[in-house]
């Protein structure tokens, strides 16, 4: 049996997340694009079959790459105040961490289903998480997607005018990576 470990940051490619927009006031909102910059994945594998993974992410690492939708166009500032006021929202300064772990590693017909436990804000919860891989000739790629609440882990919703306009409960998260089969 041969044991080994892939380390995955992003180096290899993106964590992203996608926020909508709730209240009555809705349209009037952004719809955000954020990406992680500072993440990293640990995935141990037996026999070249995945065992266990550990994802950690720098919350402080957060930043807007867009805001779709509306009144105006979003600007510099404004991008600078949304990641602010989400770094308070998550806690940043006392939970700089949200974590990833899971050892129940199912085979898909075209990857893996993996269930875990999800750490955000210092609360845990059960998350399962499905995971494309697909060899590509000399590298593998690796996507996934999944969508947290904000209220399983008792994150604030950022809101405006009276709670007319706030962030959307659900995000929705994204990965993806590029792993070259000699780093593998």
């Amino acid at each position: 049996m041969t044991e080994t470990q892939w380390q995955i940051d992003a180096a290899h490619g993106r964590l992203q997340l996608g926020t909508g927009v709730a209240g009555r006031a809705a349209k009037m909102g952004h719809r955000l694009t954020i990406v992680m910059e500072r993440w990293e994945a640990t995935v141990s594998l037996s026999d070249d079959r995945p065992t266990a993974v550990q994802l950690s992410v720098e919350v402080d690492s957060l930043r807007v790459l867009q805001g779709d939708g509306g009144l105006t166009p979003l600007t510099g500032p404004e991008k600078a105040l949304i990641r602010a006021n989400a770094l308070k929202c998550f806690e940043a300064d006392k939970h700089p961490l949200i974590r990833f772990s899971c050892s129940d590693i199912e085979p898909t017909d075209d990857g893996y289903r993996l269930a875990g436990e999800l750490e955000i804000r210092g609360k845990r919860r059960a998350h399962v998480l499905a995971v494309r891989v697909a060899d590509e000739g000399g590298s593998w790629q690796i996507d996934g997607d999944s969508q947290v609440l904000h209220s399983d882990f008792g994150v604030r919703r950022y809101s405006m005018m009276l709670g007319a306009m706030q962030v959307a409960d659900e995000v929705a998260v994204t990965f993806s990576a590029t792993v070259a089969a000699q780093q593998a």
